[in-house]
């Protein structure tokens, strides 16, 4: 029951996630989808990891360079999602406020991505693989 109530939760932080993304991008005084374009570093994001995962084989490890490459390409990505906003606040295509607010927006969903993946990556009989 704890992994139900994991996903339900995991479910509603993604929800306002985006709804603080929705909000950067459809108030009436911003009203420019640009930001939008975050959306693709929100899925690109866990792919590093799901390749080095899929790749490396000797979970006894504390470290493999393949596992460290992913980890250094997800925060690349990530460090771009939370970059690409300010640039376009920084050459006025939108406004601060819906920076801040795609900037709340990110850091909400990329937190509710390493909640899934310390909820559901553990390998013990409830896993996201059921779903």
């Amino acid at each position: 029951m704890a992994g139900v109530k994991a996903l339900v939760a995991l479910s509603f932080s993604g929800a306002i996630g985006l709804t603080f993304l929705m909000l950067g991008c459809a108030l009436e005084d911003y009203g420019v989808y640009w930001p939008l374009f975050v959306l693709i570093f929100y899925v690109i994001s866990p792919i590093p990891y799901f390749i080095a995962k899929r790749v490396t084989y000797d979970s006894d490890a504390t470290s493999s360079a393949c596992r460290e490459l992913a980890y250094f390409f997800t925060t690349g990505i990530v460090v771009s999602a939370f970059g690409f906003p300010v640039i376009l606040a920084r050459v006025a295509v939108i406004k601060w406020g819906a920076c801040g607010l795609v900037l709340a927006g990110n850091a909400v969903i990329f937190l509710t991505i390493q909640g899934f993946f310390l909820v559901f990556g553990r390998g013990d009989d409830f896993s996201w693989e059921q779903w």
